[in-house]
């Protein structure tokens, strides 16, 4: 295993999305992922994925071998059965990796019902040699996802690490990174910025190309070691909807391909 560069379907956020005329399908995204040259591809809170038969998720990995593009899944929540739902879905798409978040509408576990969750299911993970990362988020603190991983205590579980959202909980992008970089499984690589509002009339905190952020990558690369310890580094954007569907459309793909540019360059 080597750490890549992969992109999210959050790379491809509005296009997939049913905001613009003709949204583009995920083998489509895939296409578009392996022309770019990538080879990894995280399918992460993609609606229609849970919905899929087998031989619909059958078809995408049909799509992704043919492209040479390996697959990785993301979800939400952690009830058991949602988990097992997952693990199956990634059986299918040969992906050696989960990544979650917490809580879900109707299910905020605490730091000990997330704890006896991952006991009674990580052994299945485990037999089935997929990780569950958990993502740093301004709904849960880090430091109580931090207790779950340390209460846990498995291989199997770790962080997948993304520094702008927990600044909605004013945890700082730094000391977030220093916390969580011995846990890290995979990173989420996007950047972010504030702006005045109209009036300055206080801010709007939003995506940014990559480099032209807050984002210190540097100091999160020097942290977390993706190359040293085969972490996947997966490009996101946060780009707000711009006036036109043409103009978003064209501003996602020029982000993907600035933070492409960007990571290769280091």
């Amino acid at each position: 295993m080597t750490s890549r560069i992969g992109l999210s379907s959050y790379a491809f956020f509005w296009q997939l999305s049913d905001q613009v005329a003709e949204p583009i399908t995920i083998h489509e995204a895939l296409q578009k992922t392996a022309d770019l040259g990538v080879d990894l591809f995280q399918i992460c809170d993609y609606g229609p994925l849970e919905a899929m038969s087998d031989g619909d998720l059958a078809a995408v990995r049909a799509t992704a071998d043919s492209l040479g593009v390996t697959l990785e899944v993301g979800t939400k929540g952690i009830r058991p059965e949602h988990l097992r739902k997952f693990l199956y879905i990634a059986g299918i798409l040969g992906s050696p990796l989960l990544r979650t978040m917490f809580n879900v509408p109707g299910h905020a576990p605490t730091a000990e019902e997330a704890v006896s969750i991952f006991h009674e299911v990580l052994p299945e993970f485990a037999a089935a040699g997929v990780k569950i990362a958990v993502e740093t988020y301004e709904q849960v603190p880090t430091s109580r996802i931090l207790d779950v991983i340390r209460g846990v205590n498995s291989p199997y579980l770790g962080i997948c690490s993304d520094p702008a959202n927990t600044v909605a909980a004013l945890e700082m992008p730094r000391a977030v990174i220093n916390a969580v970089a011995p846990y890290v499984l995979n990173m989420h690589i996007k950047d972010f910025a504030f702006s005045r509002k109209q009036g300055w009339v206080g801010f709007t905190y939003s995506g940014a190309p990559l480099g032209e952020g807050l984002l210190d990558y540097d100091y999160l690369v020097a942290k977390v070691q993706p190359k040293e310890r085969n972490i996947n580094q997966i490009i996101e954007h946060w780009l707000p909807w711009q006036d036109t569907e043409a103009d978003t459309v064209r501003l996602e793909n020029q982000w993907t391909q600035q933070s492409l540019d960007f990571l290769r360059s280091k």
